[in-house]
């Protein structure tokens, strides 16, 4: 059982930027993929990033270079960098692991980020 726990979220202007962080317990960190998710208010969820064991980095189009996901093993941590913080990013942010399994079993309680105008 993997529990995370996000936080860094808050209120910032646009043009701003915040830095999230998700720390992970309960299961071989190292070993995990991770990711972030977003769900504005009315909105399905959606991907923003992932980070493989591996290292390997994928983010959506709308995220592309102005994010960076990244992780720190020995703190058990993956971070969400976000520059240049637009309206639309307004949403709760979540962590997110498959486990060991194929699709994102594990989620974290969210974090509100809102970037006002």
């Amino acid at each position: 059982q993997v529990r995370l726990v996000e936080s860094g979220g808050g209120l910032v202007q646009a043009g701003g930027s915040l830095r999230l962080s998700c720390v992970a317990s309960g299961g071989t960190f190292s070993g995990l993929d991770m990711g972030w998710f977003r769900q504005a208010p009315g909105k399905e969820r959606e991907f923003v990033a992932s980070i493989s064991w591996s290292w390997t980095t994928s983010y959506a189009d709308s995220v592309k270079g102005r994010f960076t996901i990244s992780r720190a093993n020995a703190k058990n941590t993956v971070y969400l960098g976000m520059n240049s913080l637009k309206p639309e990013d307004t949403a709760v942010y979540y962590c997110a692991t498959p486990g060991g399994g194929e699709a994102y079993n594990y989620w974290g309680q969210g974090t509100q980020v809102t970037v006002s105008s």
